[in-house]
Formats: C-alpha cells, structure tokens, sequence
C-alpha cells in the first residue's frame, strides 16, 4: 500500500488524526482575511466585464502579419478605450472593444483597415448590444438564487437546517473569493465564467455533502453515550474523509489547471482563461471550505443545543474522573519490602512437632 494510502486507511481507523475543530478560530480568522481581501479587490478594481454584458464591437480581421501588442496600440488609438486582441487560426486576429455603438464601430473599423492597410471590407464587426448583457447578467443571478434556495432546502431534509446553513456558508464563500480573484487579476468576466461559477458550486457542495454524511452516520444516538463529544466526531468525520477529499480535489485541479496555465498562459489561449480561472480557484476554495468552514460551523452550532450541552458536561466530568484516578493509581508507592509491622499470615492450625511427642513417652497408638 502506498504511503498516502496507508496515511488514509490510519485516519479513518482513527489511529491518528488532526484537531481541526479545536482550531477553528484559526480557520475562520483565514478565511476573514481572505475575504476581506477579495471584497476590497472587488470594491476598488471592480469586475473586468466583457462585451457579452456591457456591450460593444467585435472585430476580426483576415490573416495578417500585425502583432498582437500592435493591434492592441491600433486599437486603443482608434477607439480611445482599451481593447482586448486574441490570435486566432491562421494568424486572423479578433479585436473586441467594449462599450461602441453602431457609429462608433463604423469609424473604428475604418481607421484600423488604415492601419492594418488593408480593405475595410476585410473586417468584420459585430455589434452586442448592452440590453442583451443585461439580460444574461439577470439570468445568471436568478440562476444562482434559485441554486442556492434548492440546496438548501436539500440539505435542510437531508440532513437538518444546521447543515444546510454551514453549506450555504461555505457555498458564498467560494463565490466571493473566486469573484475577489478575478478583480485582482483583471480577467475578462464573460458567460464562460458564470458557467465556471456555477460549476464549482457542485464540487464545493459534493465534499460538505461527503463529511455530513460521514458526521450523519457516526453521531446516530449520540446522547446515549459518555465517551464522545459531537465536536469529537466531527472532527473524526472530518479526518475519515481527509485523504478522499484530497485525492478528489487534486485530480479536478490537474485538468483545469492544464486549462489555465499551460492553454491560457503558455500557448496564449486566452478564450481559456475565462472559464479555466474560476474552475481553478472554486475548486481550491470548495475543498477547503469543505473541511475547515463548513463541518467546524456545524459543530459550533451543534454545540449550543440543551442536549449537546449536556453531553459535553458528562463527558468533560468523566474524563477529569478518569485523569484523577489514573493520577492516584500512579502516585501509589510500589515496595518490595516487606511490613515488619504486618502480622505473619496465618495457614491452617498450629501444630505440636511429633518427635516431642514421643520424646517424653507418650505412646502414639490408641490407648487401652
């Protein structure tokens, strides 16, 4: 068996295990920091919008020797705003610049026929009009609402309306980090990525669903025992199902992450990176979620209960039972040498020697 494999067979044994619920503070302090940070991102670089949701013009030119630094300058110098260029087959480029109305278009695709010296008729534009990105926008904020309602609801029967809670925690806290990411990276925002966004929603929720499960099973008549806290078990759950949750996540990442850096970033696909970054970062912020947010919220609210209260106080009281006695046992003295104080034990009745006996005469048989 291999070592992540033996590691795994151990935890779920429970012969050795990681305290992440006694952590948690540490966990949640992370996790603040992190969003706080990608709503700062948010708030002062703002979502780059592609043309899909703000509208504007898209150009795309036939094959030509111009680079894609120089269409970007042309661009720029013809519209005034900043445009976005990607080399497609056959050394065709496609120029997409946001925010353009038919007029404006018109004169731009004029003005880089000039620069590119070839005939306006070459390049074709297409027009999206801002209407439309609103409207895609829209329907992708119901979707999400509508998904957020059904999980819920889900695990609210499921499991219980704690659970349900911790996921939808979890749930807005990947979409939050994974939206801050793109602010600060500056990616195109375009329908690639809703349908990223909505995509890591079912991994993140597939690893919560996977340790409340787990939590579910082993918490079964949990008050009818002195031994275990709920937030021991959690934090079992969480260990039983720590190398699974990884091996999953790794082999998701791996795909992806070919998609980003080596499409997006070394062979210069930038169609990829729409979709590819939010894939990547969801899928990391789901798993971690996962294991240190949502099954230690769980137990926080858990804990709160009359009954886990109670629990808690039995098995607290019976472990400093256990500590003391355990202290007592070890503090005995242990000696070898014997109590000259002690009374000599005592076998049986005493008895006379019997060669006294006849010593003084006395016959040892039966008397006449």
């Amino acid at each position: 068996m291999s070592k992540l494999g033996n590691l795994g067979a151990r935890l779920h044994r429970g012969e050795i295990s990681y305290d992440f619920i006694g952590h948690r503070k540490l966990w949640y302090g992370i996790s603040i920091l992190i969003t706080i940070t990608a709503i700062l991102g948010l708030a002062v670089r703002g979502l780059n919008m592609g043309i899909d949701f703000q509208g504007g013009a898209v150009f795309t030119t036939e094959k030509t020797s111009v680079s894609v630094s120089q269409a970007e300058d042309y661009a720029k110098e013809a519209s005034g705003h900043d445009a976005v260029v990607q080399k497609l087959g056959n050394d065709t480029l496609r120029i997409q610049i946001a925010g353009m109305d038919t007029k404006q278009s018109d004169q731009i695709k004029t003005d880089l026929a000039k620069d590119f010296k070839v005939d306006p008729e070459t390049i074709a534009a297409d027009l999206v009009g801002p209407s439309w990105g609103d409207q895609i926008a829209n329907k992708a904020w119901q979707g999400l609402a509508i998904f957020m309602v059904l999980v819920v609801i889900y695990l609210a029967i499921a499991f219980e309306w704690r659970m349900a809670i911790a996921a939808l925690v979890a749930l807005i806290h990947d979409i939050t980090i994974t939206v801050g990411i793109y602010a600060l990276v500056g990616f195109e925002v375009t329908p690639g990525t809703v349908i990223g966004l909505l995509t890591i929603l079912g991994y993140s929720l597939y690893d919560t669903v996977v340790v409340f499960d787990s939590l579910k099973e082993q918490t079964k008549d949990i008050t009818k025992q002195n031994r275990w806290t709920y937030s021991d078990i959690a934090n079992r759950s969480i260990n039983s199902t720590l190398v699974r949750s990884i091996n999953t996540t790794v082999v998701a990442l791996l795909p992806v992450a070919g998609l980003l850096f080596i499409g997006g970033g070394f062979l210069g696909a930038g169609t990829l990176n729409d979709i590819s970054l939010s894939l990547f970062v969801g899928l990391a912020a789901g798993a971690y979620s996962s294991i240190f947010i949502a099954t230690p919220l769980v137990a926080d609210l858990k804990e709160r209960e009359p009954a886990m209260k109670s629990l808690r106080k039995r098995v607290l009281a019976k472990r400093a039972q256990a500590s003391v006695e355990e202290e007592t046992t070890d503090a005995r003295p242990v000696s070898d040498e014997p109590d000259d104080d002690a009374a000599p034990a005592v076998v049986g009745p005493r008895t006379q020697p019997a060669s006294r006996g006849r010593g003084r005469g006395r016959p040892s048989g039966k008397r006449r």
